[in-house]
């Protein structure tokens, strides 16, 4: 159970509220997503971006990864992303195919992204709903998990532009002086993982 301040229920505004970019001729655009109910009960099953156009609510995660000095990794999406590309958030993000184990979808979109695995475990759940400038509608019911890796990142080009370990007083203030510059979900879920 969490209590949420003002703070909280500013950058909850504004990642709500945040408008995204889109590129339509990104392959990921025909991969299924789960769709789901308010508790995560799978109710269906749709193409990707037939949910986003019609803002149906479905499972996704969201892997937050530390060093053994406490630091956050943290991505820069590649440009070329179907949204949010160019901005900053978390170390890895994605959505479990009908039919996979959430957790192992995480770690597998860990090692495709960042090029290493690591022992992840649930940390909460989310829900949150983001509109697209274009009138897409990103709304995920998100399984967070949180891991810890000391060692070499590989990042793929296609996913990842850069990457960086910062502490989290260093996030925190970056994200409250320029907001704009992270995902709306990161914003979101980042001030739960410095409570839990």
């Amino acid at each position: 159970m969490y209590s949420f301040s003002i703070v909280d229920l500013y950058l909850s505004d504004y990642y709500l509220s945040h408008t995204l970019s889109f590129n339509p001729s990104h392959p990921s655009r025909m991969a299924e997503v789960i769709l789901v109910n308010e508790y995560d009960e799978p109710i269906g099953t749709l193409e990707k971006m037939e949910a986003h156009r019609r803002g149906i609510l479905h499972r996704a995660f969201s892997v937050f990864v530390f060093d053994r000095q406490g630091r956050m990794l943290l991505q820069q999406r590649a440009l070329s992303k179907y949204h949010s590309g160019g901005l900053w958030t978390n170390a890895c993000c994605s959505h479990p195919r009908p039919g996979e184990d959430t957790q192992a979808a995480a770690r597998k979109r860990l090692q495709e992204e960042l090029g290493f695995d690591t022992e992840i475990k649930p940390l909460f759940t989310f829900t949150y709903k983001a509109q697209f400038e274009n009138g897409l509608t990103e709304h995920e019911f998100d399984h967070v998990f949180i891991g810890t890796y000391d060692g070499d990142i590989l990042p793929n080009a296609a996913e990842v532009m850069a990457y960086r370990y910062e502490t989290f007083a260093q996030i925190e203030a970056e994200l409250f002086q320029q907001p704009e510059k992270f995902t709306a979900w990161f914003g979101i879920a980042f001030l739960r993982v410095g409570r839990v």
